[in-house]
């Protein structure tokens, strides 16, 4: 089985100006299944552009916040999941340790470096 590439929504794979096109390419190039992680809410997700995503987007609308380890036991009983079935990668440390603490292999993506080379080694050494 393939493991499931988790992403990290705002500040990550969307920006400012949109869906930042050239991480989509890096993880289209892997034929894993991606599934976008957010807080937002319905509003929340029209203002920060989270709509029209090419791939699956989850949100528990901040009860609770991926901050949280509830918020990543509730998605990985959401879609019937282990943790050592998907990767994720995300840019808010106080996240990235809450979704490590429920035993999920979880990448640490500096957004302001915005490094796909180390995502990109991160996801081949993990998949």
């Amino acid at each position: 089985m393939s493991k499931i590439i988790l992403v990290d929504a705002w500040n990550t794979f969307i920006t400012e100006e949109g869906v930042f096109t050239k991480m989509q390419e890096l993880l289209d190039s892997f034929e894993n299944r991606k599934i976008i992680l957010t807080n937002a809410n319905d509003e929340e997700k029209l203002k920060f552009g989270i709509v029209n995503m090419p791939y699956e987007v989850f949100t528990l609308n901040h009860n609770p916040n991926k901050t949280e380890p509830e918020f990543y036991k509730k998605m990985l009983e959401f879609f019937k999941l282990k943790p050592e079935e998907v990767i994720y990668f995300e840019h808010n440390e106080d996240a990235v340790k809450s979704a490590q603490s429920v035993g999920i292999n979880t990448h640490h993506y500096d957004k302001d470096k915005k490094d796909l080379e180390s995502l990109r080694l991160f996801l081949e050494n993990n998949l």
